[in-house]
């Protein structure tokens, strides 16, 4: 049966809903401070991202407070930063939604792979002259590859014909995918992210990570695009599945980015930040 829009929502329907946070952060970017409580309130809500925010402020904060336990997500926000608030509560909502979509027993490259990739997303989104907001950038980054995670759980033996097809023939996983199945995870992953209501702009940048030409004037999709170059590039995740194949200079184009002397900054920003966020949030 072939891959149809229908099919995969129906296939996902029994796994975890989108997580409300992330809902309630992107309603809120225009003003982030504006709707405070309610955000606290939803993480306050959420044990898993409540731990995880909390746990975070208390390393922190151990000279600060003199030993003392930090057990509120307000006294957390005025510790770390709202930012950093933000961050921890996007990410760890997300990795449920990986943690619902990943067969049982199988390894965490998809995951680890996708945090460095948010990592670069968030650091181009700093660096670069197009105006970006750095959560869009970094839930972007983070579902670049969800249409890859639907595969491996409900198509996994066309799907890892694809990825060892990719390897021989020295080619992007997209095109031996629409070999192997009529259709790529950019694609799967676009009807995931309209499935739960994201915008057009991360649908888009999911869509397209590995073909940007079409979209490379939308900053978000050229920064994706390029950040998942970087990843690789820079072997984030230490994996043998780290292959570099092109990176297209109009993306590179819409965010300004030239690689003169000046990139090793920005290359030790995302190397340092990585290692950072694996050790918070990998498993």
């Amino acid at each position: 049966m072939p891959i149809t829009r229908d099919h995969v929502i129906a296939k996902s329907a029994d796994l975890p809903t989108f997580p409300l946070v992330i809902e309630r952060i992107l309603s809120t970017l225009e003003d982030p401070d504006a709707n405070l409580n309610a955000l606290v309130s939803y993480i306050e809500h959420d044990p898993v991202v409540a731990g995880h925010v909390l746990s975070m402020a208390n390393k922190a904060g151990t000279s600060r407070y003199g030993g003392a336990r930090i057990n509120d997500i307000f006294t957390a926000i005025s510790l770390i930063g709202l930012a950093r608030v933000r961050e921890a509560a996007i990410v760890m909502s997300l990795s449920k939604v990986f943690e619902g979509l990943q067969p049982p027993g199988t390894h965490d490259y998809f995951w680890r792979h996708s945090v460095a990739v948010g990592v670069c997303s968030v650091e181009l989104a700093h660096w670069t002259q197009a105006t970006l907001s750095v959560d869009t950038a970094l839930i972007a980054g983070l579902l670049h590859d969800v249409g890859q995670l639907w595969l491996q759980r409900f198509e996994p033996s066309a799907f890892n014909h694809a990825m060892s097809e990719a390897v021989r023939q020295g080619v992007e996983t997209v095109v031996t995918e629409r070999e192997a199945l009529g259709i790529d995870h950019g694609t799967i992953g676009g009807w995931l992210a309209q499935s739960w209501g994201l915008s057009e702009p991360i649908t888009s940048a999911i869509v397209h990570h590995h073909t940007p030409e079409g979209v490379a004037a939308q900053p978000l999709a050229a920064v994706v695009h390029v950040a998942e170059v970087l990843s690789n590039a820079l072997d984030l995740t230490h994996s043998a599945n780290s292959r570099v194949t092109r990176i297209s200079a109009a993306s590179c184009a819409t965010l300004g980015l030239q690689w003169g002397d000046d990139s090793h900054r920005l290359f030790g920003r995302i190397e340092a930040r990585s290692r950072q966020a694996a050790a918070l949030f990998v498993r």
